[in-house]
């Protein structure tokens, strides 16, 4: 359900080079979520970093809304730059197990393949 890949990059330069990735491959980050900083400046303990790109491709959620609109829920993906144990690492849940999970529509699983391979580049491209 997961696809995760550890990097010999720091944090930052792993996040910098996701949000290249992702401009590459054509989508788009819509917001940046700094959990880590986040967590933090609630008062909490957090000794990890995280960062959560909600990334889009526009042609493929107006394919995915206009199948069921329920499914403005899942939208956008998400990839996730983290650190664990001290380790960077880069991961996403695969849009095809979740997507499968919510309808069993076939235009919906192959819009989903075809997001899910494009993200995994990224996430590739960007470790």
């Amino acid at each position: 359900m997961y696809y995760i890949v550890e990097s010999s990059k720091t944090f930052e330069q792993a996040a910098n080079d996701l949000d290249a990735a992702v401009k590459r491959n054509g989508f788009g980050v819509l917001h940046v979520h700094d959990l880590g900083n986040t967590l933090r400046s609630k008062g909490q303990a957090f000794t990890e970093q995280c960062k959560v790109f909600e990334v889009c491709n526009p042609a493929q959620a107006a394919k995915v809304l206009s199948t069921d609109m329920r499914l403005n829920m899942a939208l956008p993906c998400r990839i996730s730059v983290f650190t664990e144990h001290g380790k960077t690492k880069i991961g996403l849940i695969k849009p095809v197990q979740m997507l499968s999970s919510l309808s069993q529509d076939p235009v919906l699983a192959t819009v989903a393949k075809e997001v899910e391979d494009k993200t995994i580049l990224m996430v590739d491209e960007a470790k």
